[in-house]
């Protein structure tokens, strides 16, 4: 009896410490705080990395960090047009606003008892910080809605210049008050803009308290026009497109009211591509000397597809996002499919194809989740249990709702679209016309499957209409 009694005591004890340790863990791994770096492309199509097959676009530097990441092969941006897409992630709810998508006009609840992201930093001890484009509202916006700090950040969706002096339109020479905020302080002749901005983040980081974790935000204004670029890159690039089969691969093929270009031949974009590459590379090797590296959340994205479409204003195009289809602007996977880098060294093990359906209005409920556990009840929920590998979200259903055409710029007119697991149906529905793809079998969009599955369609367009009519 003495000896069943020893051993279940033994037993009791084996236990107890088997819970304390996941007990211990799970604490660990729920209210950690480490610095949080996010790094935001304007109008960076998915496939402008040479990591994402670009063989014209150098961007060694983001390819390194891929590598060092969980890459998202299914991340999408919630509108592909600046100001909605960036609501989105900002709130983390779908950018509907009275049934509509405003596409410019987006009004943040800035109340003083308005919760919200940032506002959860703080309170959780965090030291909140935005640079550059902020596209949704005034300077005063920005610590109406919980930073502490921002450099660089106002309203304008553009700078006049990428070039010194900002306020000025290269080749027109008018002169015009520079929507950018705080950069004609500390700049001079040669200056881009784009350095300027990172020099800017780089000095925060440095100086930041040590005592304290930090949330900083950078949204490049790049690559979004003017195309703009320093002249020894253009001509580099010149040179090298010059020398570059395309096959024959069409430089323009139509689209809606315009064309969609099927070509990276542009020097000008492609050398911006390359020096932001440049500076995300200045940003991350700043972890490294001040030893924070371990103790940062990096993520990297885009704001929405880059620009490959015009309309009837025949535009100058920036790139291509093929072989996704069409581009800023669209519901095809060209225009809302954007590359999602998230890394955090010892934490998230590294993999470059998960295929888990992810949006951007997922990002900070995913960074609440973990640095306070705060459930601030969006459309936008926590991918930690992807991210950790726990779970596959393969099989998700997202939404999206374009109210605004743009038959002039970017060739589109108005569209709703669901994607449910591998089927993406997008319907056109001012047109009253409705296409279903295989999003994995077909990720160009070229075969229209939607007379071929009339249940499949009918079963996806009402619960599209479904959604759409809760708001």
């Amino acid at each position: 009896m003495n000896l069943i009694k020893r051993f279940a005591f033994i037993i009791l004890v084996l236990l107890f410490g088997c819970k304390t340790q996941q007990s211990n863990l799970k604490q660990t791994t729920e209210t950690e705080q480490p610095n949080i770096l996010i790094i935001h492309v304007d109008d960076l199509g998915y496939h402008d990395l040479s990591g994402h097959g670009s063989k014209i676009y150098q961007t060694p530097n983001i390819d390194a960090l891929e590598k060092a990441s969980i890459s998202f092969t299914n991340a999408y941006a919630n509108y592909p047009r600046c100001v909605p897409s960036r609501y989105a992630m900002m709130t983390g709810n779908y950018p509907v606003q009275n049934g509509n998508v405003p596409d410019d006009g987006f009004k943040l609840n800035n109340t003083p008892d308005n919760k919200n992201f940032v506002k959860q930093f703080k309170a959780s001890g965090y030291q909140t910080a935005y640079f550059g484009k902020w596209h949704l509202g005034g300077e005063g916006s920005l610590k109406d809605f919980g930073y502490d700090y921002s450099f660089g950040a106002g309203h304008a969706g553009s700078p006049i210049s990428f070039l010194y002096p900002f306020n000025v339109f290269k080749g027109k020479g008018k002169t015009k008050k520079s929507p950018i905020p705080d950069v004609d302080n500390v700049s001079k002749e040669g200056d881009y803009l784009m350095d300027v901005m990172t020099d800017n983040v780089i000095k925060y980081i440095k100086n930041a308290d040590k005592n304290k974790p930090f949330m900083a935000m950078f949204s490049f204004y790049a690559v979004h026009q003017p195309l703009e670029a320093k002249q020894k890159d253009i001509q580099r690039n010149k040179e090298e497109i010059k020398n570059f089969d395309f096959g024959n691969q069409p430089e323009f093929i139509p689209e809606g009211t315009g064309r969609t270009k099927m070509r990276q031949n542009h020097p000008k974009y492609a050398a911006m591509v390359e020096t932001m590459d440049e500076n995300v590379g200045k940003l991350l090797q700043t972890l490294k000397d001040l030893n924070i590296e371990d103790n940062t959340i990096v993520i990297f994205s885009s704001d929405h597809g880059g620009l490959s479409n015009d309309g009837y204003n025949k535009r100058d195009l920036a790139t291509t996002n093929y072989p996704l289809r069409a581009g800023k602007g669209w519901l095809y996977d060209g225009g809302i499919k954007v590359p999602l880098l998230v890394k955090w060294n010892g934490k998230f093990q590294p993999r470059t194809d998960n295929e888990s359906i992810i949006m951007l209005m997922d990002v900070f409920p995913t960074l609440t989740d973990i640095t306070s556990k705060a459930d601030l009840k969006t459309d936008g929920k926590s991918f930690l249990p992807v991210l950790k590998g726990e779970e596959n979200w393969k099989d998700r259903t997202v939404f999206w709702h374009s109210s605004k055409a743009r038959p002039k710029s970017t060739g589109d007119t108005k569209s709703s679209s669901i994607r449910k697991g591998d089927f993406k149906l997008i319907n056109w529905y001012k047109e009253g016309r409705t296409e279903l793809y295989n999003i994995v079998n077909d990720p160009s969009e070229s075969k229209d499957i939607s007379e071929d599955n009339p249940k499949l369609t009918q079963a996806l367009l009402g619960e599209l209409n479904t959604w759409k009519s809760n708001f």
